[in-house]
């Protein structure tokens, strides 16, 4: 037994006693979903995004159960945890400068000092970069050109200041808001050939003169070019040499809405961005009950949930509420889906003399981030996932109303809605039966390896993502029909003579990342959201579609797209939204550190 081993089996038994003492009746109750929900979901746990405390609490306290239920670990070194990294944060390297130069500049020559007069932003590129300064307004072009900083101002190799916000202030409702994000205006003025980026917060719109928190973003990890946050105190002199002020200048914006864009006569200015990138352990809890059927016990089935939430929300976090800073409970999303899982393990632990395939158990992190435990799973199976038959997924099953139940995947398999149906004689749900093995949870990256999947779903809800999706607002009563109408699935599954074939469903193609259900077009593809790398790395190909179709494989690194270079994601959804089915598009993709080119025919989202 190695040190980490060692570690690890003393932090499963670092559990408060009130929790290792909790008896729990070894059949599925109301009572028992409720006491790990109560837990899952408390204060205590600070709604355990991945990489926290709370969230290894959470793992510690599954890993307990399973081990007093017998269950055998499937995670490293002979312990229930299956580690994994990904970028959690974001700091300041030493290396930022920023140095103007020029007449208008006090002295000739100034060296702004890092955090108190700029800061990087989050996913600014690393690098040095010199050129001549221009104020570009609010660095928005709208797409119907309706506003346009750009229209008649060259920044070709050029460092641009722009005000944050856009000409209807800080309004989320403006009609040019949508074109105001820091990653929207990074892109633009990186397309129009800008080597660096300077946001300033205008006096109109904040009285205190702050810089933009550092904080990393898991969909746009590169701007491609260096981006600093300054105070405008640093730039109000240099801005006023062409008569105006950043007051005057907003007024006259927002009045006329018409572009003020000038150069900074004689200023260059030259920017290092070094920001570092903070790397974080996270772990999926893994266990197993073995088959006892000759034929069968080398076939597994798994059934799981994901364990981790928001935290403390925030933005950036996925939080719907993202100005307040609060525990995000996640009481359903996914306490629920965890409760459940608990309680098959248990459940089945009791019968596993009659259990004839395997059953894994897998506990998911990294969920929220862009299911990145299920991606690590399924490419670092602790079991082939060649003897895989299936996955069932839970997520988010404690708030049935009436008795409406979704299931994804129905299509997966031929003979998926016979057994839903078989197990629904008495009607005591309401089947919403949706054919598509992608969805927004763990079950797709089993999907995108060819496994047949179901993934149950009571349905979102007003306290989705918010700190108010607490335990209370649980039915209890209702979970636990959900959880045995599961059970008995799960063991015809498991005692069934053939293996489920899978099956290719013709349902839309899935999300491609952030909320891309009003895009009319699609490469069938699923990012993966912790690639950490520069451009958009594919973690699942949909069979069939145009990137398939094109060659693409999943772990393939898209870094042009139509002619436009492809940074993150957010370079790629903005495409999406240009495009239409039927058009044929040039894609550069890097595979084993070999650039490959190809052309796919972009489809229709249905």
């Amino acid at each position: 037994m190695n040190s980490r081993t060692t570690l690890a089996l003393a932090f499963l038994f670092l559990l408060p006693p009130v929790i290792i003492a909790q008896k729990l009746a070894p059949e599925i109750t109301a009572a028992d979903i409720k006491t790990h929900i109560m837990y899952l979901a408390s204060d205590e746990l600070g709604g355990r995004a991945s990489g926290t405390p709370g969230n290894e609490m959470a793992a510690r306290y599954i890993a307990r159960y399973l081990h007093e239920w017998g269950l055998a670990p499937l995670g490293d070194s002979g312990t229930y945890f299956q580690h994994f990294q990904f970028v959690s944060s974001v700091r300041s390297g030493p290396g930022n400068a920023l140095r103007l130069v020029g007449k208008p500049v006090d002295g000739g020559t100034l060296n702004a000092v890092p955090d108190a007069d700029f800061r990087p932003l989050g996913f600014s590129s690393n690098g040095t970069v010199t050129g001549p300064l221009v104020f570009a307004g609010y660095g928005i072009s709208a797409t119907d050109s309706s506003y346009d900083d750009f229209k008649n101002l060259d920044v070709k190799g050029k460092i641009i200041v722009v005000l944050r916000y856009s000409p209807d202030g800080s309004d989320p409702h403006g009609t040019l808001t949508r074109f105001s994000s820091f990653q929207v205006k990074t892109r633009t003025a990186r397309d129009r050939g800008a080597v660096g980026f300077i946001l300033v917060t205008g006096p109109v719109d904040e009285q205190e003169d702050g810089l933009i928190r550092l904080r990393f973003d898991q969909s746009f990890g590169n701007s491609g070019i260096p981006a600093l946050s300054v105070r405008r105190a640093l730039l109000e002199p240099l801005i006023a040499q062409s008569g105006w002020t950043l007051r005057a200048i907003q007024d006259s914006i927002k009045a006329r809405k018409s572009p003020i864009v000038f150069p900074v006569e004689g200023v260059t200015a030259t920017i290092t961005s070094d920001v570092e990138k903070v790397t974080t352990t996270t772990a999926n809890v893994i266990g197993f009950l073995p088959g006892s059927d000759p034929a069968l016990k080398d076939q597994v089935v798994v059934l799981g949930a994901h364990l981790d939430h928001l935290g403390m929300g925030g933005e950036g976090s996925g939080s719907l509420q993202p100005d307040t800073v609060a525990i995000h409970h996640g009481a359903d999303d996914n306490a629920s889906g965890t409760a459940g899982l608990l309680e098959l393990a248990q459940a089945f632990a009791w019968e596993r003399p009659s259990l004839k395939r395997g059953l894994v158990f897998a506990f998911f992190s990294g969920e929220e981030l862009g299911t990145l435990g299920s991606s690590y799973y399924v490419n670092h199976p602790p079991i082939p996932l060649a003897r895989t038959i299936s996955m069932v997924n839970m997520d988010m099953i404690g708030r049935l109303e009436g008795k409406t139940l979704t299931v994804y995947g129905t299509g997966t398999s031929p003979g998926w809605n016979a057994l839903l149906a078989k197990y629904n004689a008495d009607s005591a749900f309401t089947l919403k039966s949706v054919p598509d093995g992608f969805g927004p949870s763990d079950h797709a990256q089993f999907y995108g390896k060819d496994i047949p999947v179901l993934f149950f779903f009571t349905g979102n809800h007003n306290d989705y993502h918010r700190p108010s999706d607490t335990w209370d607002k649980i039915n209890y009563a209702g979970e636990e029909q959900v959880v045995r109408y599961v059970y008995r699935l799960a063991g015809e599954i498991d005692k069934e003579a053939s293996r489920p074939p899978f099956t290719r469903t013709a349902s839309p193609a899935p999300s491609e990342g952030g909320d891309t259900r009003g895009f009319r077009t699609t490469l069938s593809i699923i990012p993966d959201y912790n690639g950490g790398v520069e451009g958009m790395k594919i973690s699942v190909v949909r069979p069939g579609g145009p990137a398939d179709k094109a060659g693409l494989k999943a772990g393939d690194i898209i870094v042009s797209m139509a002619g436009k270079k492809i940074v993150n994601i957010y370079d790629y959804m903005e495409l999406l939204g240009k495009l239409k089915g039927g058009d044929r598009v040039d894609l550069v993709v890097m595979r084993d550190g070999k650039a490959l080119n190809c052309t796919a025919e972009m489809a229709t989202r249905k």
